[in-house]
């Protein structure tokens, strides 16, 4: 940490709220980096940084800015807890303000995030009923075909998962959407 906290001391003060500002951007997304590898060899030409060194600035950066979020800490109390690891001040300030203008759409961006890795974007269904067979002349047999149209959070592919159901599945499956459903009112 104490490496760290001197490499980014170092840091240009001039460019530094502009770094701090576009990793805010990037925050909240999982599998997104920050800066694109022709951006990072920029920034080691602009800082006079080696890889690893720069690879260490942003990942500390990273690393404050999700424990603001995290904690929802206030721009003030967020300077002095960076002066109190010896952070400049100058450095300590930059992240104050660049907390105060972004820190509440940050916090609100990691809010609509989601948790689990995919999203149920549509939903169809059909009834498909087979009528005979070649060994009964009378089967009634209705089976009801549910498509789930499913999408990561990172892209807007849209996956497609079909399920089939008999009358008794559906009926199971229908009744646990509707305890699921009581819960989610119960927490409203």
């Amino acid at each position: 940490m104490k490496k760290a906290v001197s490499l980014v001391n170092a840091v240009d003060t001039g460019r530094f709220p502009r770094l701090l500002t576009r990793i805010l951007q990037k925050l909240h997304l999982k599998t997104e980096n920050s800066f694109s590898e022709e951006e990072e060899e920029k920034l080691q030409v602009a800082f006079s940084l080696e890889k690893q060194d720069l690879h260490l600035v942003l990942e500390t950066i990273s690393f404050i800015l999700e424990q603001a979020v995290y904690h929802n800490v206030k721009p003030a109390v967020l300077q002095q807890q960076l002066e109190n690891v010896h952070l400049s001040q100058d450095k300590a300030e930059a992240f104050a303000n660049a907390w105060a203008t972004m820190g509440q759409e940050t916090i609100e961006k990691f809010r609509q995030r989601i948790l689990a890795p995919q999203k149920l974007e549509t939903i169809g269904w059909k009834l498909n009923l087979q009528m005979a067979q070649s060994n009964q002349a009378k089967l009634k047999s209705p089976q009801a075909v549910l498509e789930l149209g499913v999408s990561n959070e990172d892209s807007k592919n849209l996956e497609k998962v079909c399920m089939e159901f008999n009358h008794k599945e559906l009926f199971e499956f229908y009744n646990k959407l509707e305890t699921m459903q009581a819960q989610l009112d119960s927490l409203m």
